[in-house]
């Protein structure tokens, strides 16, 4: 396997061509790119087909005893470390099995009421109040959100469609009411701003795949852009095209995070308490567990069951004594 220019790949290079191969995300491709690249760090740069089950382990106990990881991180070391071997250098080998995973602790979800909920939207403006209101209102983690395109909401059927959701998933969640003139109002500016950008000769959408060269009229059709356009453009090394990428992460979360202190809750709350919330909220209004589990994604209806714990309920909704006296 080599480069363009005839050299080989490198084994970081080797493992992001067959991530890309598999539709991995990017950010699972940089997770597992960075984590090989540790793994060869703390063994004094040798080459992984040096490498074997002892010092995988060493690697992986380092990271739990020495680094004090969170078993979820721990795991997802084991995982690049697996696909590394199995994948990329495709090499037989059973040893990669016997590694034993991390128990994952058992933890209940911060969730906020509905009236910590309005505060914390109340203290937002302009897209970042918006993009909040979805994250309630659908049930949305903020790398979906923010990777929404215009044609992914439908204004009539208050619908949004999630595209490549956590797993390589689509679905289908809800609109609320109460953003649909703000959408309509969003829609139109980011219509104004790719009619500017696509007088410049260069500038196209960013397409996922191979999609420009199936439809290649989406380059230039604004309802393939994104929902939140970030304020700055790029331009693509290879092609010198000019695009402009959706809003970051970090800016939604940076804002929440500020909100939440100036809301004046206690609860340690982040973009993610929003998903939870709307499961919860949902729960509580006596919807169907399953429906619950569509809208919000769930391979597994064990995974949605947390919410009720949440609410103590399942046979543990029991009135304190304290109560009665």
């Amino acid at each position: 396997m080599t480069r363009f220019d005839g050299a080989p790949l490198t084994i970081i290079g080797r493992l992001r061509h067959k991530a890309k191969a598999k539709h991995y995300s990017l950010r699972t491709e940089d997770a597992y790119a960075s984590w090989v690249e540790r793994f060869v760090r703390f063994h004094d740069m040798r080459h992984p087909l040096k490498l074997g089950p002892s010092e995988v382990r060493a690697f992986l106990s380092h990271l739990a005893v020495e680094r004090h990881v969170a078993a979820s991180t721990q795991n997802q070391a084991r995982a690049a470390l697996m696909f590394l071997y199995r994948d990329v250098m495709g090499q037989d080998v059973p040893w990669v099995n016997g590694v034993e995973r991390a128990k994952l602790p058992t933890r209940l979800p911060v969730v906020m009421t509905k009236d910590e909920v309005q505060r914390v939207l109340s203290a937002l403006s302009g897209r970042v109040h918006l993009i909040a209101l979805l994250m309630y209102g659908g049930g949305l983690r903020v790398s979906e959100v923010v990777s929404l395109r215009v044609k992914d909401i439908d204004l009539a059927g208050r619908t949004m469609l999630i595209r490549d959701g956590k797993g390589a998933k689509d679905r289908i969640t809800m609109l609320p009411e109460r953003a649909i003139d703000l959408l309509r109002a969003q829609i139109d500016r980011v219509k104004r701003l790719a009619q500017r950008d696509f007088r410049k000769y260069e500038f196209v959408n960013h397409l996922p795949g191979a999609f420009d060269r199936k439809v290649p009229g989406a380059l230039r059709d604004f309802r393939w852009g994104w929902l939140f356009p970030a304020r700055g453009t790029h331009v693509d090394a290879s092609s010198k095209q000019v695009t402009r990428p959706h809003v970051h992460k970090s800016v939604v979360q940076r804002a929440v995070s500020t909100a939440v202190d100036v809301s004046g809750i206690t609860k340690r709350a982040s973009c993610h308490t929003f998903r939870h919330s709307f499961a919860t909220h949902l729960l509580q209004a006596n919807y169907d567990i399953r429906t619950i589990q569509e809208l919000m994604g769930h391979s597994d209806v064990n995974t949605t069951m947390i919410y009720t714990h949440v609410l103590n309920r399942g046979g543990r909704g029991v009135r304190s004594p304290a109560d009665d006296v």
